[in-house]
């Protein structure tokens, strides 16, 4: 790689909403870290407690600190601002409550000098809190998202759930301009961005072993209590990207499983009058009538040919079921299956 690659500064930008107990932390991890060549662009989101005046702080007695106030509102400004005022040549998120490890920025840098643009660096994650365990749901997604990272297959599973860490990932400025940086207003902001990624084909670099990201889960976190990350959000955009980006039209699409998020699925796709077969192996709801389509059993797909099947069956039982049925199908021409929970 050339030589400007080598140690590049590296712009940290940070969101940051009523975060003062936990900003000290964070900022410290920041300046721990082994890679020193970076500057951290903090903006605050109208605060109401002492954020604002501890950052102010920080950045008195460090200039590669930089402090603004939101000139909007919510974290999709903050964003924005704060790239608008970033000048490193690679770029990487990072929240007002979580934990660098020592060796965060040194190693996506070092994966990004080999690799080039074109490619994102992220690596394994781990939560914590303090007041209590962890819970299994948190413990599962990072597990799983660990697992995709560490064979850089992340995007394999991308309408599963958010398959790149929000505050874990780095990537040339050239990428993220390429791929619209912040500038879409769509919610959840990450899930989108991470989908933008993946339009745009670039390559996630398998990850080390080692834990580079702490994300602290609390009770007043933003994902925890704000409405833009509701599930229904999130089941908006994935569909809204699918008939984007891999809907092919000459190919059947089935939607499998009957529950609340395959209705939801069924009403977006009828209001974008996309047509879909629609399976379920709830020997109960087969021939019922919902929205216009009767049921049918999954039978129907030995009849289907390059079908894609969107997959909302949560039930971890259920699923090695329908998981070996689509592998036996595998060679008779099955297109594609997408896991949508």
């Amino acid at each position: 790689m050339t030589i400007q690659y080598k140690s590049p500064l590296v712009s940290i930008i940070i969101p940051c909403k009523n975060a003062c107990q936990f900003i000290d932390e964070c900022i410290n991890s920041i300046i721990e870290q082994t890679y020193t060549h970076w500057e951290l662009i903090i903006v605050d989101d109208h605060s109401t407690d002492q954020s604002l005046t501890k950052l102010q702080q920080w950045s008195k007695k460090h200039l590669n600190i930089k402090i603004f106030p939101n000139e909007g509102t919510g974290i999709i400004d903050a964003l924005r601002l704060a790239y608008a005022n970033s000048n490193g040549n690679l770029i990487t998120r990072m929240d007002a409550d979580d934990i660098m490890t020592p060796i965060k920025l040194s190693t996506m840098i070092a994966q990004l000098n080999i690799s080039g643009p074109g490619n994102l660096a992220t690596g394994r994650v781990k939560y914590f809190r303090n007041d209590q365990p962890i819970g299994n749901g948190y413990m599962r997604y990072a597990e799983w998202l660990n697992s995709m990272s560490t064979k850089g297959a992340n995007f394999e599973e991308i309408y599963k759930e958010c398959v790149i860490p929000s505050p874990c990932w780095m990537m040339f400025r050239e990428d993220l301009d390429r791929i619209g940086a912040f500038q879409s207003n769509t919610y959840p902001e990450d899930y989108d961005l991470v989908f933008r990624m993946y339009m745009h084909q670039l390559n996630v670099i398998p990850c080390t072993n080692e834990i580079l990201h702490l994300w602290r889960d609390h009770s007043s976190r933003a994902s925890r209590n704000d409405d833009n990350y509701q599930d229904n959000r999130f089941l908006e955009l994935k569909i809204n990207y699918f008939m984007e980006i891999d809907h092919r039209s000459d190919k059947p699409l089935v939607i499998w499983g009957a529950g609340t998020k395959a209705k939801s699925i069924a009403k977006q796709l009828i209001t974008a009058n996309i047509h879909f077969h629609w399976i379920t192996d709830n020997k109960n709801k087969i021939g019922h009538n919902i929205y216009g389509t009767v049921l049918s059993s999954s039978s129907l797909l030995s009849g289907l040919s390059n079908a894609q099947i969107i997959l909302t069956i949560a039930n971890p039982q259920e699923k090695k079921v329908i998981k070996h049925h689509i592998s036996s199908l595998a060679n008779s021409g099955l297109y594609q299956s997408l896991w949508f929970c």
